[in-house]
């Protein structure tokens, strides 16, 4: 199979697109893949990394106010929309995936005016401007929360897969995880991160919170500050503890992520909602802190999906301090009964094949253009 993927701005719109690459190679060994994204985006850099083909186009999001920047951004659509589809018959894709950010608005609807099938798949319970303006291009949107297909009325056809990105960490091996942060095999670990740039006030929250925890009570804290605040956050910690103690572990960045969540056993985050697909496919227990700086608040909506369902604790970031954090810690973590319950109830809401989904559905369009 030709698949043509697209989709940028941060990595919870990249990652799902890598995963299917990955499902798909996985299962067609012969498949060729072409990722369309921004010129300025994350996905210039993370994607070449990843050893998939990447093309860029130039385009930009729209402003929520009356701007002429909006003006430009149309002309920078249209500009984008007739390079995509030089690149879409240069290519020749049987199918065209789109997963979130402004850049996949040009490449998904180039290919439904070429006649390409194409599905655009959907990571939040709240939609973004881009796919709720897709979706009514689109064969087919894919949902990552059970029961938000509703938020799509235009679609032809909505369905749930869930977030393929929950499909990746399922093969993490545990001990690699233990091995990478110095920790025993089996031991308790509480991992605390912010997103991958880190968040100021989670870090603030957790310098706050050192003098509450004593002496670790034989649980190991890894703390993901973000490069740009591990200097200053590992110096306020050693100076509240007179040192850094065994149980605790400061990290700018995590680059093996999967193994690392697949040795922990309570996860103090964001509400991103890659990152919710990977806790749920292996069960984690979770205090969700919902960024309050994200379009229409969606990742609080995101966290409280978890909340109803038994898996995760949230937190409102107006309510954050070193305190309210370690008591939201120390509930779950002090019982095990309770901790079981939510990596039970975590489980349930993962949907480990979620890549294998959407491949699927992706056959079936391309299968359907044959006839």
């Amino acid at each position: 199979m030709r698949i043509v993927l697209s989709g940028g701005g941060t990595g919870g719109h990249i990652y799902p697109a890598v995963a299917v690459a990955r499902q798909l190679e996985a299962e067609e060994s012969g498949s060729a893949f072409l990722y369309i994204g921004g010129k300025r985006g994350l996905e210039s850099r993370l994607v070449p990394q990843e050893n998939l083909p990447f093309k860029a186009i130039d385009i930009t999001g729209f402003r929520r106010k009356l701007s002429m920047d909006n003006v430009k951004t149309v002309m920078r659509f249209l500009r984008g929309v007739k390079a995509s589809k030089e690149m879409l018959r240069e290519f020749k894709p049987d199918v065209v995936i789109g997963t979130g950010g402004y850049v996949c608005g040009p490449v998904v609807y180039a290919a439904s005016r070429l006649g390409i099938p194409t599905l655009i798949h959907e990571q939040n319970a709240i939609p973004g401007l881009t796919n709720k303006f897709l979706s009514r291009y689109a064969d087919t949107v894919a949902v990552s929360f059970e029961g938000t297909e509703s938020a799509f009325p235009s679609g032809k056809n909505v369905i749930y897969t869930g977030n393929p990105r929950a499909t990746t960490v399922t093969a993490a091996s545990p001990k690699r995880g233990y091995a990478s942060l110095g920790i025993p095999d089996g031991s308790t670990v509480v991992l605390v991160v912010g997103g991958s740039g880190g968040a100021k006030a989670i870090n603030r929250a957790m310098i706050e919170m050192t003098p509450f925890v004593g002496k670790g009570n034989g649980v190991h804290y890894v703390y993901v500050t973000g490069e740009s605040y591990f200097e200053e956050t590992r110096k306020a910690l050693r100076q509240k503890l007179g040192g850094e103690p065994s149980w605790l572990h400061i990290l700018p960045y995590v680059h093996n992520m999967p193994e690392v969540l697949a040795c922990t056993s309570l996860i103090v985050n964001r509400a991103g909602a890659s990152f919710l697909a990977e806790i749920t496919a292996l069960g984690i227990p979770s205090v969700l802190i919902p960024s309050p700086n994200v379009t229409n608040n969606h990742q609080e909506a995101n966290a409280r999906q978890l909340e109803r369902e038994g898996a995760a604790v949230v937190l409102l970031e107006k309510d954050l301090t070193g305190q309210a954090l370690h008591e939201a810690i120390q509930q779950i973590i002090g019982s095990e009964s309770l901790r079981s319950s939510m990596a039970e109830s975590s489980r349930r809401l993962g949907k480990r094949d979620s890549a294998a989904l959407v491949v699927s559905e992706l056959r079936r369009l391309v299968a359907k253009r044959k006839k």
